[in-house]
Parts: C-alpha cells; structure tokens; sequence
C-alpha cells in the first residue's frame, strides 16, 4: 500500500471478485470490454465520492486555537504553567509502518502549535517531524511547502496526495489531526473553547461524519485504515452544535478521546 491509491486497490479487488477468482480464460477474454467498462464506471464513482468528501472536509476552518490568526492568546502567567499531555516527539521513535509514521507527523505538529502557544522549546519537536517526513517521503508535501501545515489537511494537499497515489494517507492525517486537538481541547476546555464559536463547535461533528464516511469506506480496501476505523468509533458521541454543548460533550468522552488519541499514536 505505500505508494498504491485506494482506488487501485478498489479495482484490483473488484475485478478480483467480478471473475470469481476462477474463471478461465476464454471467459475471462469474452467479458473484458464489459468488466472493463464496469470496473472504470465503480472506480470513477469512489473517486468522485471521495474527491466530495475531501472537498468538504477542505472547506472547514480549522479549530480555532491552532489557527495562526485568531486562535488563543495567553497570558504571561498562564504560559508558566506548561502542559503535561503533549506528546514526547520521541514517540516518533516508535513508529514503524508508514501509517503510523503519517499519523504521529500528523500529531507532533498539533502539539507543536500548542508548544507554541506557551514558549516552549520546539527543537525536539523540529527534528522528530524532519524525521518522520525523511521516512515517509511523500512529494506530496512539496505542494504545502513543506510539512508545516500537514495537519491542516487542505484540498491543496489532498489533491498532491491523490496524484501521487497516497490518498489513502491523507485519511490517516485528517483521523489523528482531528484526535489529537479534540484531545488538546478536553485537556483545557475553559481556555481552549474560549476560542471557539457555535459554528467551530458544529464543525467538529460534521468533520467527524466526513471521517467515518471516508475511512468506513476505505476499511474495505486498506487493512492498514482499519485501526483508526476502530479508534475513532468513540468520537461519534460528539455532536455538538453550540459550544456549550460541546464543553460538556468532551468531559463526558474524555476517557475514550484519552484511547482514540493512544490507539493512533503509541
């Protein structure tokens, strides 16, 4: 799967299933124009549902506190205090498929925007990311400039992903982004949702829906999808469409964000 698109899979597997596996070949020759037809018209239409999809999750704003204009602002005081439930980029050590090396990229670069937000040292931070893209070399990155932004998940990187056969990737980087700041936030809601308005708090449930859309439908083909499948189930509990209701959404779920987040970054 490292550099074969979903929707390769998608056919082989379909065209696998279309010839029962045990066809001969004169049958085989005498239905390929049509399985052929067939095949293209249901790999077209996956595409064209995961472009809709991508396309939806792109036109969300991100969470507010990790936007660069707008997000939270603290005090001298509150930046003494430094949070204990960041990530160590060592956790990039442990890493071993490239899954996994997508969704702890994905990760580290959410907290490094809350290490931000208190001063804190970004070196460690620096070279565990550069060291995660170096394994994962995807050119995919070159269209962000680099992977500064990976976890944004923007259309412009889903559309380098697709054409470089790794959108299957692109899924695990929007799963674990979303984990890893829903975490952030149930850490420090009174300071975090402060930031957030009715429709940031709407978003997230709807960016939940496009997620479960997406990797239900990739689990089909990708085994290596099936995890976050597993690992975000918990998160379908939010749906929030004021902030109020979200503050108490997270505190209830808490715990199973708690296991979302470990199950896709440990």
């Amino acid at each position: 799967m490292k550099k074969l698109s979903v929707f390769a899979v998608a056919f082989a597997a379909i065209a696998f299933a279309a010839c029962g596996g045990k066809q001969n070949a004169q049958n085989a020759e005498q239905t390929e124009s049509e399985k052929t037809f067939e095949q293209e018209q249901i790999e077209a239409s996956i595409k064209m549902h995961f472009d809709s999809l991508a396309s939806a999750v792109g036109q969300l704003k991100q969470l507010p506190f990790v936007q660069k204009d707008g997000g939270v602002s603290l005090t001298d005081e509150e930046k003494q205090v430094k949070p204990d439930y960041l990530l160590d980029p060592a956790v990039a050590e442990n890493a071993q498929t490239l899954a996994e090396k997508y969704r702890v990229l994905s990760a580290l670069q959410v907290d490094k925007e809350v290490a931000k937000l208190y001063d804190m040292p970004l070196d460690d931070y620096d070279k565990a990311i550069t060291k995660l893209a170096t394994d994962i070399n995807d050119p995919s990155f070159k269209a962000i400039e680099g992977t500064s932004s990976v976890f944004e998940t923007t259309q412009v990187l889903y559309d380098a992903m697709n054409e470089n056969g790794r959108i299957n990737y692109f899924w695990q980087l929007v799963a674990t982004s979303l984990v890893e700041q829903l975490y952030v936030v149930s850490q420090n809601s009174e300071k975090f949702l402060a930031s957030f308005d009715d429709d940031a708090a709407s978003n997230i449930t709807f960016r939940i829906i496009l997620l479960q859309d997406a990797i239900d439908r990739l689990a089909e083909y990708d085994p290596e999808i099936t995890p976050v499948a597993e690992a975000i189930k918990p998160l379908y509990v939010l749906n929030a469409t004021s902030v109020d209701e979200l503050k108490a959404q997270l505190a209830q779920a808490s715990e199973q964000i708690a296991a979302a987040r470990e199950a896709l970054t440990k």
